[in-house]
């Protein structure tokens, strides 16, 4: 898509791969679903999957179409449908595409028996805590059971920690699954254990030969911690947002900026108008003093951000014109921001910003 307005989002596939190196060593012997869901973050999946084709075990999403659509452009790798199936329909496909789903509740597994054919391998999802989707370790057994008679034999223990990325850790849900695998009901079964943060944090979790690990918002240059950035794991940033300056306001003391005058200001200054707003996903809720560069200096964004612009101090950027280039997040002509920073300010994460860039915003791809 081309578009007049010169705000653009773009993916650097090479920071990405050197992003799945920092996963690969750290996984050790344990293989590596990359974890391309939600349009690999924002960052186009079926491009982060071919950047990656030479490099993962295999891939992780949701939806069954899109792994479909994976295995149509020549992906042979095993692709993980982290939700499952949702629908009797879908157990065909799963079967013809030798997909694995993960398998979380009972009426999945009711599905499974009434069809004519079956896959041949799935995740058995455990609620260690989190109690979102999963079964109880006590539960295993016998789904382990129900599985075998259906001729699913080739099984992986997964869970999702809920605390990986803050101080209370993984010990709990880790000593579960470690419960379970010592019993006669997970013996002898493989996990996938590891999300971004555990894989960073906690080597015990991570596993053997047989093992997966599932990095997320690593491969996108992402921290998944609040107390450490993503340059301080060895993260480069994949999504650079960048648009340019497309006016200039000199205001005088005790005017107002944006809507509602949520900014007013204190001395004379130069303010920038940026072709960025929330209709092209840049948070609403991002507050005066979000950090921002314009021409190479990194300064703050002032005021409510409107759907298509926002406002930015030049009190310390003299050379600022219309047409100057910015740098939303990522590293640009207009500077380097961190994302992580920036969805800090805005009270959320970086998985929230790249996920939530808008359709309108074109997206190039390079350094494949």
């Amino acid at each position: 898509m081309t578009t007049s307005r010169p705000i653009r989002a773009s993916i650097d596939l090479a920071a990405l791969r050197h992003n799945f190196a920092v996963a690969r060593r750290l996984a050790g012997a344990a293989k590596i679903w990359a974890v391309i869901k939600a349009d690999a973050y924002g960052h186009g999946q079926f491009q982060v999957a071919q950047a990656l084709y030479d490099l993962t075990d295999g891939y992780a999403l949701l939806e069954t179409e899109t792994a479909v659509a994976l295995r149509e452009r020549g992906h042979r790798q095993p692709i993980l449908l982290l939700e499952g199936f949702f629908a009797p329909e879908d157990i065909a496909a799963l079967v013809h595409f030798d997909l694995t789903p993960t398998l979380h509740h009972h009426t999945q597994l009711d599905m499974l028996a009434a069809a004519p054919k079956r896959p041949i391998s799935a995740c058995i999802k455990l609620n260690t805590g989190m109690n979102r989707l999963g079964f109880r370790p006590q539960e295993v057994g016998a789904v382990r059971q129900r599985l075998q008679e259906l001729g699913i034999h080739r099984l992986t223990l997964m869970n999702h920690f809920a605390e990986a990325d803050t101080s209370v850790g993984i010990r709990e849900p880790l000593l579960r699954v470690q419960q379970l695998r010592a019993s006669d009901a997970g013996a002898g079964l493989p996990v996938s254990l590891a999300n971004s943060a555990a894989l960073i944090r906690y080597p015990e979790s991570r596993g053997g030969a047989e093992d997966w690990v599932r990095p997320g918002i690593m491969l996108y240059g992402g921290s998944p911690f609040s107390d450490t950035t993503a340059a301080a794991i060895g993260l480069q940033p994949v999504m650079t947002l960048a648009s340019r300056l497309i006016g200039i306001q000199t205001l005088q003391v005790g005017e107002r900026v944006g809507y509602g005058g949520t900014f007013q200001t204190e001395k004379p200054m130069r303010i920038g108008i940026v072709a960025c707003g929330y209709a092209d996903g840049y948070p609403r809720h991002a507050p005066t003093g979000t950090p921002i560069a314009v021409a190479g200096v990194a300064t703050r964004t002032l005021g409510r951000v409107s759907m298509d612009m926002l406002a930015v101090d030049l009190g310390d950027i003299p050379q600022a014109k219309v047409g100057s280039p910015v740098t939303l997040w990522g590293v640009g002509e207009g500077g380097t921001v961190d994302a992580d920073a920036v969805a800090a300010a805005a009270g959320t994460i970086s998985y929230e910003l790249f996920c939530a860039v808008a359709p309108r915003v074109p997206r190039q791809w390079q350094g494949a």
